[in-house]
């Protein structure tokens, strides 16, 4: 009975083994997944912190799990650690997972991590390491501490030591500028990336910020930084001080020349383009005075300023007016190039509070010369006779008054009447 036991037992295992040869292969596949699942994923993490690995299973029926290192060596066998390296720390240990923690990771653990399911036949399941080392503060160096307006300038950034590569970004001020980087791989798998920009300055760039910012997945707000330093010639502008308005003959004239640029202009200078300035104009550093002015000091004044970097001026007109014989209105000069003559030839504006001042001034006078009149015809009032009893006054009596009397009116009284 044993041995036919034993036969039957036979016969059924090789049949199974002959169903399964010709099974299709996805059809044996999924009866595997449909049993016994093993998965883990792939870990990322930073030079000198922790790395967890899990080994999980799916339908697991007390088949061992176990973890091995890249050089295949046992790492956790179920619950228990051969290898001696106190970094690897079990986390959790189930039927269903096993996860292991590493921690003070270096770049020499990287590597294929395998779990491993004792099943017939055994399951492999593959986790890579992958360790981040965050490059050094990046240095950034300029070909000239100082440079001149108009000139160019190339400044290198370098990030030493990192994994993988870092990408270096440059700015200056809001505006990206393009560098030229070269990617350098040490012997111990590390990279090293330089970049260089150039780019020509001007007198706006002096003190703006150039940064180098680098770009790595295992660190943020890494840059470094550096100011420019530009030289440029003198701006220059000249400030009219005395008249406010326009120039008149017997006026005087007081002009400063105001210069700035990088370094500060040494040297100022006042003359008068194509003639000599006036033997009595007063020239005393920046001021140029002039006293009671006339026509022919007519022309165009420069002032001239001049530092390391070059010199550059700027022109005033002088135009001497007539003296004036009413008050003038005064007017602006602009500040550079400034012409005397400024307010010249522009069309005369009427002054309707002026007209309006005069006709009422008129009309008060018609006014009270008629107040006078009437109260000198109200003073002088005028008499006259009328002659209803003309003849009267050559008769002897009455009687023949009124005999001689015209209209044979027999009232010889005086009548008066009155007019104003």
């Amino acid at each position: 009975m044993a041995n036919t036991g034993s036969g039957s037992l036979a016969i059924s295992f090789f049949v199974f083994v002959i169903s399964a040869a010709f099974l299709p292969k996805g059809a044996a596949e999924t009866l595997t997944v449909e049993g016994q699942n093993l998965a883990t994923d792939n870990v990322t993490v930073i030079e000198g912190e922790t790395a967890t690995i899990s080994c999980r299973v799916r339908n697991n029926d007390d088949s061992v799990i176990q973890l091995l290192n890249p050089n295949r060596q046992t790492i956790y066998f179920k619950d228990v650690r051969p290898l001696k390296d106190s970094r690897f720390q079990l986390v959790n240990f189930s039927d269903n997972e096993l996860r292991v923690s590493l921690s003070n990771v270096s770049l020499s653990d990287e590597g294929r991590y395998v779990c491993q399911l004792y099943t017939d036949p055994p399951q492999e399941a593959y986790a890579d390491i992958t360790v981040l080392v965050p490059p050094g503060s990046p240095i950034i160096e300029s070909r000239e501490d100082v440079v001149s307006e108009g000139n160019e300038t190339e400044l290198t950034c370098t990030a030493i030591g990192g994994k993988p590569a870092a990408y270096i970004r440059w700015m200056k001020g809001e505006e990206e500028l393009t560098g030229e980087t070269t990617v350098e791989e040490t012997y111990d798998r590390m990279f090293t990336v330089t970049s260089r920009v150039r780019f020509s300055v001007t007198k706006e760039d002096d003190g703006m910020p150039v940064d180098c910012i680098i770009d790595h997945p295992a660190v943020k707000d890494l840059l470094a930084q550096r100011h420019l330093e530009v030289l440029y010639k003198p701006e220059v502008k000249i400030v009219v001080t005395y008249p406010e308005g326009l120039t008149r003959e017997g006026d005087n004239l007081d002009l400063t020349c105001i210069a700035e640029g990088k370094p500060h202009p040494h040297q100022i200078n006042w003359l008068r383009v194509d003639e000599d300035v006036p033997p009595h104009a007063v020239v005393t550093g920046s001021d140029l005075y002039i006293e009671n002015l006339n026509k022919s000091y007519n022309g165009t004044y420069r002032c001239v300023a001049s530092n390391a970097v070059g010199e550059a001026y700027v022109d005033y007109i002088l135009y001497v007016h007539d003296a004036p014989t009413t008050i003038p209105t005064p007017t602006t000069n602009p500040v550079n190039t400034q012409d005397s003559r400024a307010g010249e030839g522009a069309p005369q504006k009427i002054d309707h509070a002026v007209i309006g001042g005069v006709v009422a001034v008129v009309m008060f006078a018609i006014l009270c010369a008629l107040i006078v009149l009437g109260r000198y015809f109200a003073r002088h009032k005028g008499t006259y006779f009328t002659h209803e009893a003309k003849g009267a006054d050559d008769a002897a009596d009455a009687d023949t008054a009124i005999i001689n009397a015209e209209g044979g009116h027999n009232n010889t009284d005086e009548k008066k009447e009155y007019y104003i």
